[in-house]
């Protein structure tokens, strides 16, 4: 006897499926995949400006942020139980074993930093909003056409209370990391 189903239900995957998925090959291995709120998109193609400014903005903070904070590029970063984003950069609160044992999460995070040229729109309407939800205190779209960041601070179930553009040589500093100063236009090749 089997049950009847009236109508099609979909089935959200968790962060543990997800990364159980990946783990047993289930994804090719150049896939660039994110898991959003239980579903699973393919991230756009990285272009040259969108991997420039990733370039610089590691180099900058492993030059400024020392050992203070480690320094994730495009990693996964547990972020609920159903995502997993992979955000171009995150400082994370140092660990001695520099996250081999298990991804970090949301109480791991000091900032995330997204990189958008073709994704700004879809980063400020769904990546920020989902890491509000899950309590990263600070995150930073770096929106390559604007030559700007959009800083958002203080996160809630709603959104983030603060916000603010900065452009050309206004500078910023992590919330969490008082003393490191990142001038926007360093970001951006003249």
């Amino acid at each position: 006897m089997s049950a009847q189903i009236d109508h099609p239900k979909r089935h959200l995957v968790t962060a543990q499926e997800y990364l159980r998925m990946g783990e047993t090959g289930v994804f090719a291995p150049d896939a660039r995949l994110e898991l959003i709120e239980g579903e699973i998109f393919e991230m756009a193609p990285i272009g040259p400006s969108h991997a420039a400014a990733v370039r610089t903005l590691t180099g900058l903070m492993y030059e400024r942020v020392g050992k203070r904070a480690t320094v994730s590029v495009q990693a996964p970063l547990i972020a609920g139980q159903l995502s997993v984003p992979e955000p171009d950069l995150a400082l994370l609160k140092p660990r001695s074993d520099n996250y081999a044992s298990a991804h970090p999460g949301r109480a791991d995070v000091m900032l995330v930093i997204e990189v958008a040229d073709t994704t700004l729109r879809a980063d400020l309407e769904t990546k920020v909003p989902l890491y509000a939800r899950a309590g990263v205190p600070e995150v930073w779209v770096v929106a390559v056409g604007e030559r700007a960041i959009h800083v958002f601070r203080e996160p809630g179930i709603n959104g983030y209370r603060k916000s603010m553009v900065a452009k050309g040589e206004h500078q910023l500093t992590p919330l969490g990391l008082p003393g490191v100063r990142i001038r926007v236009a360093e970001i951006f090749p003249q």
